[in-house]
C-alpha cells in the first residue's frame, strides 16, 4: 500500500517541477513512510510513497523501471504468484519478489487487458518512455483511489484529492452536485465527480489512457446479472465456501504481520474463522472498538464468542472517550478529503489508530459483503417487491409480516414498509432514489442542479439484483470505501477486504435472490456455506450493527457540540431558513434528522 503523485506538465522549469513534486509527496507521507522515490523524464514527472508489505527489500522501491515503461502503484494484487508463474512459462525473467514488477511485465505481455488477469486492489500508473504515453488503472471497485486534473495539455493525479492542491491548475469551486447529494443521500462522490467541480476521479474498474493532452477512459469490467446458476443449494454452499477461502487464502500473502478488524458481526468474525482454519491455530490479533454507557452498543459478548472458539486470536480492545472524540476530530476530518456523511467513520479512525499502535501494517476487514449479498434491512423491499412481480402475493404478504415482526414494528409500520415494496415493484431504482434524493430530507441546497444529479440504469435480473449492483457502485460502496481508505492511510495501515474478490462477487450474482436472502435471514449463503466454522451465536445474529456509534444524537451535542455552535453564516447555495429551522429542532431535542444535522454540521466544517 502506497501514495503515488504525478504530472505531465510542460511547463515552468524543471527545478519548478521538481519542487512542486516533493510538496506533492509530502502531503501523502502518511501513505507511505517506508520510502519516497521520484523519477522524471522531460514533462513526465512521477513520485511514490512506499508501505512496504510485499518484498522489504531496496529492489522493490518504485518508481519500478522496466524496459521502456516506469510505474508508480499503489495496492496489492493477491495473485501475483500464480501470474508470476504463467509470464515465467512464457519467458519472462523476475529481479525481485514483489507484485510490483509482475504487473509491469503483464503489461508488457497483455497490454491494458493485464488487469483482467489480476485479483486485488490497485491505483497504478505506467509511462511508455517510447509512446510518451500514460496508461492508469483501478480496480473493480475502487478499493484505491486515483484523483485527477486534466486542464489544457496538462495532467496532474494523485492518491488523495488534498495533494492536488499543491497544483497550479487545482480551484476551488465546489461541484454543488455532489454538495446536494452529500447532504441528501450521504454520498462523498458519484461516478468521476467529486467535492471539487474540477477535480476528476477515475471510476472503478475503468482504465484511463492519457497521450497528446487527450484523456480517455474505458470501464474494462462489470459483473454480469441476470444469469442464474443451475446448481443445487449444497452445491453453492461449497462453491461459495471454496472461493471464500481461496480470497482469504491470497489475502493473506504478506512480508509483514497481518491482523483483522473483529466487530462481532457476521462479516468480520467469517474472516476471522476462516483465518484460524486454513492457517490451523495461527497466532493472530484482532481489534475492536466498543462504547460504553447508557444506550451505546457494545459488541465484546458477540467477539468473546470467537474467541472462544478460536483461542489463538489475541484481541486488543479501545474504547474511545469524549475527550478522545473531541481531539482527534479535525485529524480524522483533515484526511477524510470530504465532508463525512456519518459518525461511523470516527470509530473506524480510532480502530486503525489502535491498529497502528500494536505495530501491524497489515489488517483484513469486512467491507464490501452487505452490498451484495442483501445484508441490509431495506433489500427486503426489493426481495418482497421482486416477489409481487412474480405474483406470488402470498409469499409477498408472508415476508412482510414476518420480517416486520422480527423487527418489532406496529402494524402501521408494517403496512407502510407492504407498501415501500409494492412500490419498489411499480417503479425503477431510478424513480425509488430521485423520490429519496428530493423528499427523504427537506431539500437544502438553492441552486439549480444538473438533472439528473445521478444516473441508476437498470441492469438484467431481479430486482433485488439492481439494487445490490448499484450499492456496489454507485450509492453506497464507494463512500464506505473513501472512509476505508483514507483512515487506514492516516496511519500508514494497508486495509484489505478479502470479501471484494471479484471471484466471489460474480459468484453472487448467478445466486437467486433465496439464496441471499431467506426465512428473513439476510446473506443466507455466507450464513449457511459458513456455519461449520462460525459460533453458533455468530450464525444465528439477526441484527445488522456495523460501526455503531453515540454519534449523531449524542457526539453533536457533546464533544462535537462546536460543529453546531459555529456561526451559521450559511453560503449561498443553502437554503438558509430550513437550514436553521433543522438545527434549532436539533437542539430542542428533535432527533429524527439527526443525520442531516450532522451532514449539514460537518460540510459547514469542511468548507472553513
Amino acid at each position: 500500500m502506497c501514495g503515488i503523485v504525478g504530472f505531465f506538465e510542460p511547463n515552468s522549469t524543471a527545478s519548478d517541477k521538481m519542487e512542486l513534486l516533493g510538496k506533492m509527496l509530502h502531503v501523502q507521507h502518511h501513505r507511505g513512510p517506508d520510502d519516497t522515490g521520484i523519477w522524471n523524464d522531460d514533462h513526465i514527472f512521477l513520485g511514490h510513497n512506499r508501505l512496504s508489505i510485499i518484498d522489504l527489500s531496496e529492489a522493490a522501491n518504485q518508481p519500478m523501471h522496466y524496459k521502456n515503461f516506469t510505474m508508480v502503484y499503489n495496492g496489492e494484487i493477491y495473485n501475483y504468484v500464480e501470474i508470476k508463474q504463467q509470464l515465467q512459462q512464457k519467458g519472462h525473467q523476475f529481479h525481485t519478489h514483489s507484485d510490483s514488477e509482475v504487473i509491469l511485465h503483464a503489461f508488457e505481455e497483455w497490454g491494458s487487458a493485464c488487469v483482467n488477469h489480476f485479483v486485488g486492489m490497485w491505483a497504478f500508473v505506467i509511462y511508455n518512455k517510447t509512446t510518451k504515453e500514460l496508461f492508469v488503472s483501478r480496480d473493480r471497485f475502487g478499493i484505491k483511489p486515483f484523483y485527477y486534473i486534466h486542464a489544457g495539455n496538462t495532467f496532474y493525479f494523485a492518491s488523495e484529492i488534498k495533494t492536488l492542491k499543491a497544483s497550479p491548475h487545482f480551484k476551488n469551486d465546489l461541484n454543488i452536485n455532489q454538495v446536494a447529494r452529500g447532504l441528501q443521500m450521504g454520498w462523498l462522490g458519484y461516478h468521476d465527480e467529486t467535492y471539487f467541480k474540477f477535480v476528476k476521479a477515475l471510476p472503478a474498474a475503468c482504465n484511463l489512457f492519457y497521450s497528446e493532452g487527450k484523456v480517455k477512459v474505458e470501464q474494462y469490467w462489470r459483473p454480469q446479472t441476470g444469469k442464474y446458476a443451475n446448481l443445487s443449494f449444497d452445491e453453492k454452499k461449497t462453491r461459495f465456501y471454496e472461493l471464500f477461502a481461496d480470497s482469504i487464502k491470497i489475502h493473506l500473502r504478506s512480508d509483514v504481520t497481518v491482523g483483522s478488524c473483529l466487530s462481532g458481526g457476521l462479516d468480520s468474525s467469517a474472516i476471522v474463522a476462516m483465518v484460524q482454519k486454513i492457517s490451523d491455530g495461527l497466532p493472530y490479533k484482532s481489534f475492536s472498538i466498543y462504547y460504553e454507557g447508557k444506550g451505546d452498543v457494545d459488541e465484546r459478548p458477540f467477539i468473546n464468542e470467537v474467541l472462544k472458539k478460536y483461542p489463538h486470536v489475541d484481541p486488543v480492545y479501545f474504547s474511545p472517550t469524549d475527550d478522545d472524540v473531541r481531539n482527534h476530530f479535525d485529524k480524522a476530518a483533515y484526511h477524510l478529503d470530504a465532508p463525512s456523511s456519518g459518525s461511523s467513520f470516527i470509530s473506524q479512525y480510532f480502530l486503525m489508530k489502535l491498529i497502528s499502535e500494536s505495530g501491524i501494517k497489515v489488517v483484513l476487514d469486512g467491507q464490501g459483503s452487505d452490498e451484495y449479498l442483501a445484508g441490509y434491512m431495506h433489500s427486503f423491499y426489493r426481495l418482497i417487491g421482486g416477489m409481487l412481480q412474480k405474483a406470488k402475493l402470498g409469499d409477498a404478504i408472508s415476508e412482510t409480516l414476518a420480517v416486520n415482526k422480527r423487527i418489532g414494528n406496529s402494524g402501521s409500520k408494517t403496512i407502510s414498509h407492504f407498501g415501500k415494496s409494492l412500490l419498489s415493484t411499480l417503479k425503477p431504482e431510478q424513480f425509488l432514489y430521485d423520490f429519496e434524493f428530493r423528499k427523504y430530507y427537506p431539500f437544502l441546497v438553492n441552486e439549480d442542479i444538473n438533472e439528473p444529479a445521478f444516473q441508476l440504469d437498470n441492469i438484467p435480473g431481479s430486482k433485488l439484483d439492481n439494487f445490490l449492483y448499484h450499492l456496489l457502485f454507485t450509492t453506497r460502496l464507494p463512500s464506505l470505501l473513501q472512509y476505508e481508505d483514507r483512515n487506514s492511510m492516516a496511519f500508514s495501515v494497508e486495509s484489505r477486504v478479502p470479501f471484494l474478490d471479484h471471484r466471489l462477487v460474480e459468484f453472487a450474482f448467478t445466486l437467486a435472490d433465496e439464496d441471499k436472502i431467506k426465512q428473513q435471514d439476510t446473506k443466507y449463503i455466507l450464513r449457511e456455506a459458513l456455519k461449520p466454522i462460525l459460533p453458533e451465536a455468530i450464525y444465528a445474529r439477526k441484527d445488522k450493527k456495523g460501526f455503531v456509534t453515540p454519534g449523531e444524537s449524542k457526539w453533536l451535542r457533546g464533544p462535537l457540540k462546536h460543529l453546531i455552535e459555529a456561526n451559521r453564516n450559511w453560503p449561498e447555495f443553502i437554503n438558509s431558513s430550513k437550514a436553521n429551522q433543522i438545527l434549532n429542532d436539533y437542539n430542542q431535542g428533535d432527533n429524527s434528522k439527526a443525520s442531516l444535522v450532522w451532514r449539514l454540521s460537518c460540510l459547514m466544517n469542511w468548507i472553513k
